[in-house]
């Protein structure tokens, strides 16, 4: 049986004041798998996502990365953020250079790289978010999806294996959110696994792998996305409501073997015309 290459094991964290954030938590992230986060606000995914790669240190439990518990000082510490990479939902939060280029090259450079291989890593994270003209620019004049975009290609430019985002597609428009997935899509394609937290399930049911159904700090159940998404009764838990593409799907008559073909909206709209895509 091959082991998570990370995984969460009977977390607790509590917050100053005895303010228990995370219960019992387990979770495991596979290799090359898109794993949503899912739940209410307020439900705990930010917290669990700062555990993944350290910046909160758990109560109780472990965090484990290929099979064997992290450690927390800094030469593990550095090790374990070379190869999962966080983005915050705040690019605020996260960005802190004068500039779009100096924010960027600022992992790289701590990675001890030499100039040309640190340009290298720049030039390709902004031509991933196609934000290669805002180089040059100071960070306070950028519009919050400009932020966005800086954040995150700050983190490509690490190269992580694993890319933890929280609220990814938070405060985008339409199409700025299309483009982020694409290009996280690449990612994915190219062997990088990806855990995204969000309360958005039509996302989660459009575009994750698995899903982690998520309330009040803890994971319910972890399972493939449609059939996690597919159940009302642990949704009901989570006081969620199933996604709307496959409540229509259901209410055609998909039986639920076909369901995860219908996960797009045009797959759903060629059902309705009569002209099933399977």
């Amino acid at each position: 049986m091959t082991l998570p290459l990370l995984a969460a094991r009977n977390l607790e964290y509590h917050y100053p004041g005895g303010i228990r954030a995370l219960r019992a938590l387990d979770l495991k992230i596979d290799q090359g798998r898109k794993l949503a986060i899912l739940g209410p606000n307020g439900s705990g995914k930010t917290t669990l996502l700062l555990h993944l790669n350290g910046t909160f240190r758990p109560t109780q439990g472990a965090i484990l990365l290929d099979g064997h518990a992290v450690a927390y000082d800094r030469r593990a510490l550095d090790c374990w953020r070379s190869r999962v990479g966080l983005v915050l939902q705040e690019p605020d939060d996260q960005l802190f250079a004068a500039t779009v280029e100096q924010d960027i090259s600022f992992g790289p450079l701590n990675l001890g790289l030499s100039e040309a291989a640190i340009r290298e890593r720049v030039n390709e994270a902004l031509a991933a978010l196609e934000i290669s003209q805002l180089a040059p620019c100071p960070i306070h004049t950028l519009s919050f999806g400009q932020k966005k975009r800086v954040a995150i290609a700050g983190v490509l430019a690490m190269r992580p294996e694993i890319l933890v985002l929280d609220e990814p597609t938070a405060g985008l428009d339409p199409e700025g959110m299309n483009h982020l997935l694409n290009v996280l899509q690449q990612r994915c394609e190219t062997g990088a696994t990806l855990v995204f937290s969000t309360h958005d399930v039509e996302l989660a049911y459009a575009w994750a792998d698995e899903v982690a159904l998520f309330h009040q700090g803890t994971v319910l159940h972890q399972g493939e996305a449609t059939a996690v998404l597919a159940n009302r009764k642990l949704l009901a838990q989570a006081h969620l409501r199933p996604p709307l593409l496959l409540e229509v799907a259901e209410s055609l008559g998909v039986s639920q073997d076909r369901l995860p073909l219908l996960r797009t909206r045009e797959a759903v709209l060629a059902l309705l015309r009569g002209r099933p895509q399977f």
